[in-house]
Parts: structure tokens; C-alpha cells; sequence
């Protein structure tokens, strides 16, 4: 008994066997080049030193120089495991997360059957290619060269003709003894409901053969000449030999192209990759009359690690680069990605390769995007983003897009790369508060992004000392190792840790750590530490104003962190307003009279000495923090408005 038709050759396409090869040798990296699918080592079924051992990821074989031995990922399990057949398809099935399907006793008559509908096939090829030379092609002909595909393109692409008729291909193969019935399940003819013989699937059409990955012809793709036909293009029927989920047109020589070192490219349809093909982008696939499929993917990816979806410049085609977008989340992995070239609005690559030429197809595939500059795109493209309402909806559906890929280590980086996007977007749009009637700065809400305007030095701008740089950089480490030693308050935080200007680099790093660690909060350690580095994590928590933190000294305990992160964000906030009202100060140094000036000077200047200063614990104008420190009424103030507004957002949670 054997296996169902089919089920090893999908085998096959799911396991790589640089991966199956690769856990018996060492790859000798200076021979090796695995962004062609090309590695080498010494042989695992010889003693040699000598890397004479080749694995070719493309074509799915491995040839030893010396020893001459060969085969598949298959062959390979079994002689480097001493295993049998069905013992080495178990292993590899278990992989690839097959199931073994039960073994069909006709297994062999099918495949025999397979083979039968293949060389029928190919006689449908032979009789098409026949046709386009008669008289009944000339208006094809016509429009092929109009279209740049002269006699050498169409012989390599075995483009023909599918006659008027009602059975002129049928008749052709039934005189060549070919029975109806294999004329049926070949997706070549159609049975008749009026009780009439089977007629021909494809009617005044140019042909386009279909081949799979290993050349052999498995149907075909139509183009209908009749403008008022009810369908433009027409693709065969799913058959026992072609299943349209998990087949690419073109594939075979794409493989080969992409192997030499071109960059493989998935166009829309048949012409665009013929086109693609002729002006020098061989390595050129499209999939047939349907969406990208997973299983596209994995075959992508095993041909190329990135690559490049080009897509017609449309509203069409955004939402197919939309769609392609969701099927790929989940199945991302380190080093394998995808990349969006977007043709100019209005061209696919055939048009805008026939208007100017190959050299500005090759411009736009050299510009082509990176998938999370797309998904970006998709959650914000033609949306405002005026209030906290909506943009805590982007924020929840972004975080739920990343959520669905798997790879931590890439889902981080996402994370991070979106983050960045919201943080441009939102500070792009805020703008310069107008002064308040009466000057003076109580009660403003300071912008904690706006960076200090940079200006000629004033007297004010004296007031602005290394010391309180420093004062807020310990602030910021303060802050960070609390959240650290609780990393479920990050969550609580969220906006106000975004808003956060770090004046240390390390501090940044360590924020933006911080933040694409939230809703995977056991990670944030690992996620820290990438970011600036264990032993660099480790000085910071270790410094002696950080060290002394009540949190940090007993990790884990959630209040004490969320009181100590909503105190020292409230004195930062204290702090960055007083420098708010004396940037304003300092901007308008040249409008104002000198009395006023000196009185916004002076405002400034008390404003800040009350915010910094030390006071007995007796003094009216102090209370003590939750973490022990001193605090004036001001920073109280602004302490407990933020404490209130989390205790809402955890209640309304």
C-alpha cells in the first residue's frame, strides 16, 4: 500500500532541507551562501574534511562530490537514521505538522492517473501553440504585439490560441484517442446539461500553460478576446493535478532567477510577469485568480527570505496588499519578510514598464516598503486622530495586529517600529499653546515632547543649570527601575511613558523596551536588557538614588511601584512646566517691555526655587510622598490628578 497522490510532494514543499541536513553537519560558511538556498559541508556519509557535501534549498536535493550520494530531505532522514520509508516520512510529517494521512491501496493506479492527465496536458499545450498560427488567430496575434510579446516571448511562454469553437480541442484529442473522461478531469472540456457531448472549456482566448514547480503542464489560464465575454480571464477548474491555493505561475523560472540572485517578485496576473520576465526581472511569480495563500508564502519564503509584492498603484491594489498583510502576521519569522512596491496610481508594472521603461520598474522596486510601514498604513490612512478616544483605538487595534505574530524577538521589533510611527504622527500634529490672559503658568498642562526651543542666551535662560539636568535624569531612572521592579503597572502608564522625553539615550532605549514590552509584561526584563544591555541595566539599578527606591528594594509589589512612577512623574511634570513658561519667556525676550519681561523672569524664577526647594516637614507648603520624598502642594496636585485618572482607567478596566 502507498501514500495518497500529493501528500509528498507537499511534504516536501513544507520541510526546508538546509534544516533536515543541517542538524547532522557544519556548514562551511565560506563556500555556503544560504540567501540562495546554496550550502556546503563535509559529507555526514564519508570521513572527509573537505566540504564536498552540496544542499540545494531551491530544487530540494543534496549531491555529495565524493561519495556520490544523493536524494531528498526524505532519502536523507532514512540513510542518516538507518530508518525506513514510512519511519522517515513519520519524522519529517511531524515537523512540517502534517498528519499521515491512512495509506490508499489504490495509491499507485491514481498516480498513474496523474500522470495520464498531465500528458493530456501537454497535447493541449502542443494544439494551442498549433492554433495561434492559423487565420482564426490573427486578431490574438494582433494584440500580443500590441501588447510587446513578440514570437520569441510567446515561444517561451508556449502562449497559444483556444479557437471559437464549441469542440475543436476536444475533437483534436479525442482523434489522438484521449477519452472524454480524462478530457473531463483535466478541466479541459465541460459536460453538458442539455445531454449534449462535452464542450470545450476555453473559447477565443490566448492561452497561458500553467506549469507546477517542476515544469510539468498542469492547466490553464485564459484571456478572453471577446470584450463582452463574462469573464476577462478564465483559469482551469481545480483537478487532481492543480490546486490553485498553492500554485504560482511562473514558479520554475522564478526559482532559477531568484537563485542567480534576482529579487523575486509576486505580480497580479499572467502579463505583468511576462513583462516583468522580458525587461530583464526574472524572477517574477503570480498567483491564479486568487489572493495570496499561506501556502504561498511558504513557498515564497523558500525561495527568497524578503520578497517584494508588487502591486498595481490603486485602491485595488492597497486592499490586495491589505489582504496579503493579514495572511502574513502570523506566519512571520526572523529574516523572513515581505516588502510592498506600489506602482504609480493608475499603472501595473506591464503599463508602467511599456510608458517608461524598465529602469523606472526598477526605481520602484528599489523603494519598496517594509511590511510595517504598510500595516501603519492600513490602521491610518484617511482616519483623524483628534481625540484620546480614537487614538486609543489605533493604539488597541495595532497592538492586537502585532499580537498576532508569533516570534517574540519580532513582535518587539514591530512593536518598537510602530511606536515610533504613533510618536511622529502625534507630534507632528500638536502645536504651540497660546499664553495665557495675565501670563503666569498656573494650572498650564506642559507638552512633555515639545523640545526647548533653541535660542540666543538670555538672562532667563541662565536659569536653566547642569544641576537640574541632572535632577532630571535621576527622575527619569527612577521611574523606569519602579516600573521594572512591578511590570504590570507599565500598562497604567502607557501614555504618559510615550509622552516622556529621556535626556539619556539609555533611558530612551530602556523606555521604548519598556513600552513594547506591555501585554507581555514577563518578557520586560529580557526585553530591557537587549535594549542597553545586562551589565549597562544592571549599573542603573544598582546606582545609589535608584538603590534606595522602597520598590525597587522589594520588587514585586505593585502599589508601592504605581505610587513611586505616578510621584516622580508628577515632579516631572512640575519641572518641565516651570522650563515650558521660561522657553515662552525667553521667545518673546525682543516683544516685551522690559518690566514685563522682568516680571515673567521673576515669576519663572520663584515658580521653580517653591517646586525645588527642601522644607521641614512642618512647613504649610509640603506634604510628604509615597515614597518618603518631599513634595510641594503643586506636585502633589499634579500627583494625585494622575493617580485619579489611572484609578478610573483600572476601574472602567
Amino acid at each position: 500500500m502507498s501514500l495518497p497522490p500529493g501528500f509528498l510532494d507537499e511534504l516536501r514543499t513544507r520541510v526546508t532541507l538546509s534544516d533536515v541536513v543541517g542538524r547532522k553537519v557544519l556548514w562551511d560558511n565560506r563556500k555556503s551562501t544560504p540567501g540562495k538556498g546554496d550550502y556546503w559541508a563535509p559529507c555526514p556519509f564519508h570521513h572527509e574534511k573537505t566540504a564536498s557535501f552540496h544542499v540545494d534549498d531551491r530544487k530540494g536535493f543534496y549531491y555529495c562530490f565524493g561519495c556520490q550520494a544523493k536524494g531528498d530531505a526524505i532519502s536523507f532522514v532514512r540513510e542518516s537514521e538507518n530508518l525506513g520509508f514510512m519511519e522517515a516520512i513519520e519524522i519529517l510529517a511531524a515537523e512540517a505538522g502534517m498528519e499521515i494521512p491512512a495509506r490508499d491501496p489504490k495509491a499507485q493506479e491514481k498516480a498513474d492517473r496523474h500522470t495520464q492527465l498531465r500528458e493530456v496536458l501537454e497535447q493541449a499545450v502542443q494544439f494551442f501553440r498549433l492554433q495561434l498560427k492559423t487565420a482564426a488567430a490573427g486578431e490574438a496575434r494582433a494584440y500580443l504585439t500590441k501588447r510587446g510579446l513578440d514570437a520569441a516571448t510567446q515561444e517561451r511562454f508556449e502562449i497559444g490560441f483556444a479557437p471559437p469553437g464549441w469542440e475543436g480541442l476536444r475533437e483534436a484529442l479525442a482523434a489522438k484517442g484521449v477519452p472524454p473522461e480524462l478530457m473531463l478531469e483535466a478541466g479541459l472540456v465541460k459536460a453538458s446539461d442539455k445531454g449534449r457531448a462535452p464542450y470545450d472549456v476555453f473559447r477565443n482566448r490566448i492561452m497561458f500553460p500553467i506549469r507546477d514547480g517542476r515544469g510539468r503542464a498542469i492547466a490553464f489560464g485564459g484571456r478572453a478576446m471577446d470584450p463582452k465575454d463574462n469573464a476577462k480571464y478564465l483559469n482551469s477548474p481545480e483537478t487532481p493535478v492543480f490546486d490553485k491555493s498553492r500554485t504560482l505561475y511562473n514558479l520554475r523560472e522564478a526559482r532559477a532567477a531568484s537563485g542567480r540572485g534576482q529579487t523575486l517578485i509576486v505580480a497580479e496576473g499572467y502579463m505583468d510577469v511576462i513583462a516583468l520576465s522580458e525587461a530583464g526581472f526574472q524572477a517574477a511569480v503570480a498567483p491564479l485568480g486568487t489572493a495570496v495563500t499561506d501556502r504561498h508564502l511558504q513557498q515564497l519564503w523558500r525561495i527568497a527570505d524578503e520578497p517584494v509584492i508588487a502591486l498595481d498603484g490603486d485602491a485595488a491594489g492597497l486592499r490586495a496588499a491589505y489582504r496579503v498583510i493579514d495572511r502574513a502576521l502570523p506566519l512571520l519569522e526572523a529574516g523572513k519578510g515581505l516588502r510592498f512596491a506600489i506602482m504609480p496610481e493608475g499603472k501595473d508594472p506591464d503599463e508602467l514598464i511599456r510608458a517608461k521603461g524598465p529602469e523606472a520598474v526598477g526605481e520602484v522596486l528599489e523603494a519598496a516598503l517594509p511590511m510595517v510601514q504598510l500595516l501603519w498604513r492600513q490602521e491610518t490612512e484617511g482616519r483623524v486622530f483628534d481625540s484620546p478616544e480614537r487614538k486609543a483605538a489605533l493604539d488597541k487595534a495595532l497592538r492586537a495586529r502585532i499580537a498576532q505574530i508569533q516570534d517574540p524577538g519580532l513582535r518587539r521589533h514591530y512593536g518598537e517600529d510602530i511606536r515610533e510611527l504613533r510618536y511622529q504622527l502625534f507630534r507632528a500634529r500638536r502645536a504651540p499653546r497660546p499664553m495665557p490672559q495675565g501670563g503666569g503658568f498656573a494650572g498650564r498642562r506642559p507638552d512633555w515632547r515639545a523640545p526647548l526651543p533653541a535660542t540666543e542666551t538670555t538672562k532667563a535662560s541662565l536659569l536653566v543649570s547642569a544641576g537640574e539636568a541632572v535632577e532630571t535624569r535621576l527622575r527619569e531612572a527612577v521611574i523606569l527601575a519602579a516600573i521594572l521592579s512591578a511590570p504590570e503597572v507599565a500598562e497604567e502608564f502607557e501614555v504618559e511613558l510615550d509622552r516622556m522625553d529621556c535626556a539619556e539615550p539609555d533611558h530612551a532605549r530602556l523606555r521604548d523596551a519598556i513600552l513594547s514590552a506591555i501585554g507581555r509584561e514577563e518578557t520586560m526584563r529580557e526585553a530591557a536588557e537587549a535594549a542597553i544591555g545586562a551589565q549597562a541595566l544592571e549599573t542603573l539599578l544598582s546606582a545609589r538614588h535608584v538603590a534606595i527606591v522602597p520598590c525597587v528594594r522589594a520588587p514585586g509589589q505593585a502599589g508601592l511601584s504605581r505610587m513611586t512612577v505616578a510621584e516622580e512623574l508628577a515632579k516631572l511634570q512640575a519641572e518641565r512646566g516651570w522650563q515650558a513658561e521660561l522657553s515662552e519667556a525667553e521667545a518673546d525676550f525682543d516683544t516685551l517691555s522690559d518690566e514685563t519681561l522682568t516680571w515673567r523672569v521673576a515669576e519663572a524664577a520663584r515658580e521653580r526655587a517653591r517646586a525645588g526647594r527642601r522644607k521641614d516637614e512642618d512647613d504649610a507648603d509640603y506634604e510628604i510622598g509615597p515614597n518618603g520624598a518631599q513634595m510641594d502642594r503643586q506636585e502633589r496636585s499634579a500627583f494625585d490628578s494622575l493617580l485619579s485618572g489611572i484609578r478610573f482607567d483600572k476601574g472602567r478596566g
